[in-house]
């Protein structure tokens, strides 16, 4: 529904991300390869030249980077790209700083500790690990919590402080699974796990003192919902770092908060539904809600309106049809792609040559999106357009039955580096519409269905003002969910991190030993991926000499995707199984795919 999508004063992208998808080849007959440049006009330099002059042709040597594409001895490169589409790369005066090119070299290292914004929760700060390093970009881990809930920022992220800033601030600082607030201790906690602090002077973001004028915590707006862009809700600017400030939906759950500036388009001083003739959603158990009055409300709670002087508005933007860019993929955030602005109007961008099935909105200010050249410029790996041979003919790499898909990446988080079936996929048709399959981190609750969002437990919503608290509630026969436990809820756990090898590679060779395993025999990957948790045990328990590790396979929850998913590494290294049943158990992984292969060769 258009209506949906576009709510009024939005700046937004739609953005496809179909990693291995759908792909449509636009303007272009063959897929561009880089026919590569003499090397001398990569390294002429002029004596004297402009400083303007220098940097356009340190951007051009960016565009003639070359990536490894399609096949053996190939190569991508934005320059060749460009001139063969004859089209253009977006300018890089248009993009913001924090977008653009960086100033300096990524300093983050694997192991450092950091304090930093909860995505999922927007209200907390977290202890968190740099858990891999690529590029300009990090991706963060939530000490003592599963790897699924790692996540990707630009190392010059505002959402990320050096280890203290809590304390400084006076913010709540969340400490890792298992520890009290009164319990934790930078200084002990660091010493205790041997770790190191990241410097200060890695922050960028904290040289910033800029306070944006008028607004104030406890503070009254309306304010659009980012995830349902339908509504435009009650809303309380709840906590204000340098030059942003957290929106928090009244009596919504804090997963619904977003930090903005005073120049977004997703804020409105009070009153400015009834001005523009708008719907104002009420706050969810407000009583009387066809009686709603903000004069009355703000009186309820003891608060005041932000001044409609602090609202800024947003600057105009200057990208323009058909303009190329490099883009993170939503859903596999740890791969970057080409991208191309399709259209302003509605600031519509896809993954080139791709279907509108994968569109998404992004910020015109998002940090995911990034000039022509970036990923060169930072260290960066990019995805060139993948060719329509790859598109149509089968993964040697991953064996997922999604057209043009490799394997890379999972549904389910970091913490897979691969998958193998339409289960495990982000672009498969069951997928695509799923912004998340996990439970919540926190809570242990799975995602709602369905597209709109909803009220959950008043309880669990920070309330700014206390004399407020417990004054309305939900009707929680309307908002029940189904309780879980962490445990319950993750859909299992699979040891398979961005380093892990192949399991189609492996120093030990199945067939050696495939006739002291007769309970394989038939069973394809396909049937195993659909097995639970028991009945992955059970087959373990009729291995020769595996029956003691099921134990293992219980606690870890692990279930027929996850089990194809092993490899022996993990099952010796990290499930800590002897030797000799971990190559029987990997070389059962390896029989079942070996299966499937000559199933489909019978067809």
């Amino acid at each position: 529904d258009e209506s949906v999508k576009k709510a009024h004063a939005t700046i937004t992208w739609a953005v496809p991300t179909a990693q291995e998808g759908k792909m449509t080849w636009l303007n272009c007959v063959k897929p561009p390869v880089c026919i590569k440049q003499e090397e001398k006009d990569s390294r002429k330099t002029t004596r004297g030249a402009p400083r303007g002059r220098r940097k356009r042709r340190g951007d051009a040597a960016l565009l003639r980077h070359t990536v490894p594409y399609g096949g053996k001895k190939k190569s991508w490169c934005w320059a060749s790209y460009l001139e063969q589409d004859k089209a253009i790369a977006a300018p890089t005066k248009l993009f913001k700083e924090h977008q653009a090119f960086p100033q300096s070299k990524n300093g983050f290292r694997v192991g450092m500790k950091l304090e930093g914004v909860d995505p999922e929760h927007p209200s907390m700060y977290c202890v968190l690990t740099v858990a891999e390093v690529s590029g300009h970009r990090i991706r963060l881990h939530f000490d003592k919590y599963s790897d699924y809930y790692d996540f990707w920022v630009n190392s010059n992220s505002a959402d990320i402080h050096p280890v203290g800033w809590c304390e400084k601030t006076g913010h709540t600082l969340h400490p890792p699974k298992g520890l009290k607030d009164e319990e934790f201790s930078w200084l002990s906690y660091i010493k205790l796990s041997k770790a190191q602090a990241a410097p200060k002077a890695l922050f960028e973001n904290q040289n910033t003192t800029v306070t944006p004028l008028g607004f104030r915590i406890g503070m009254k707006l309306e304010a659009i919902d980012k995830k349902n862009p339908s509504f435009i809700c009650v809303a309380t600017v709840t906590d204000m770092v340098d030059s942003r400030f957290l929106v928090h939906f009244d009596n919504w759950d804090e997963s619904y908060d977003f930090w903005c500036d005073a120049t977004s388009p997703y804020i409105h001083p009070v009153g400015w539904c009834q001005d523009n003739d708008r719907i104002l959603t009420k706050p969810p158990g407000y009583p009387n809600v066809k009686n709603f009055s903000w004069g009355k409300y703000l009186e309820e709670t003891h608060s005041s309106p932000a001044p409609a002087r602090a609202f800024k508005g947003k600057p105009p933007h200057s990208f323009q049809p058909l303009m190329k860019l490099e883009t993170v993929d939503k859903r596999n955030p740890m791969l970057i792609r080409v991208a191309t602005v399709v259209d302003t109007d509605d600031h519509r961008i896809h993954f080139d040559g791709w279907t509108d099935e994968y569109d998404y909105w992004v910020d015109t200010d998002s940090p995911d999106i990034h000039p022509a050249g970036w990923c060169a410029k930072t260290g960066h790996p990019l995805q060139p357009p993948i060719s329509p041979q790859e598109l149509f003919e089968p993964s040697e790499q991953g064996g997922c039955p999604t057209p043009g898909c490799k394997g890379v990446g999972h549904i389910k988080g970091a913490r897979y580096s691969g998958h193998h079936s339409a289960v495990g996929c982000p672009y498969s048709d069951i997928n695509i519409n799923k912004d998340s399959v996990l439970p919540d981190r926190l809570s242990g609750e799975m995602p709602g269905s369905g597209g709109l969002g909803r009220p959950r437990r008043a309880e669990s919503i920070p309330d700014i003002n206390p004399k407020t608290r417990g004054k309305y509630s939900l009707n929680t026969e309307t908002d029940r969910r189904l309780e879980l436990t962490l445990q319950q809820a993750l859909h299992q756990s699979v040891f398979m991190p961005c380093t892990s090898p192949s399991p189609s590679s492996s120093p030990f060779c199945w067939d050696q030993h495939s006739k002291l395993l007769p309970t394989v025999a038939g069973i394809t990957s396909s049937k195993v991926a659909s097995w639970t948790v028991e009945e992955v045990i059970e087959f373990i328990q009729g291995l020769p000499g595996c029956k003691e590790h099921v134990h293992t396979f219980r606690d870890e929850q692990i279930d027929g995707e996850a089990f194809l998913l092993l490899t022996q590494v993990d099952l010796v290294k990290i499930m800590s199984i002897k030797l000799g049943p971990a190559i029987k158990i990997y070389n059962s992984v390896l029989m079942f795919k070996t299966a499937e292969e000559s199933a489909c060769n019978e067809l």
